[in-house]
């Protein structure tokens, strides 16, 4: 799996993981098909940042929250 490619099953994959990592409770927030492929890269970033970070706070995962949200269609 190369997570560098900008694709919608990528995209879902992303999607999925910043899910678990970030506990989102209403994971329709989380639809691959709210968000656009030219946010690839964005959305590749936060993950990158969110696995690099590991733990977060409850400000930091709201952060990300509002973060998602603010790139979503």
């Amino acid at each position: 799996m190369n997570l560098e490619i900008a694709n919608e099953e990528n995209l879902k994959i992303l999607l999925d993981e910043l899910a678990d990592r970030l506990n989102v409770v209403n994971r329709s927030i989380m639809d691959p098909e709210d968000y656009n492929l030219n946010k690839y890269e964005d959305l590749k970033f936060m993950y990158d940042m969110v696995v690099q970070k590991g733990q977060l706070s409850a400000s930091e995962t709201q952060a990300f929250i509002t973060e998602l949200a603010s790139i979503r269609k």
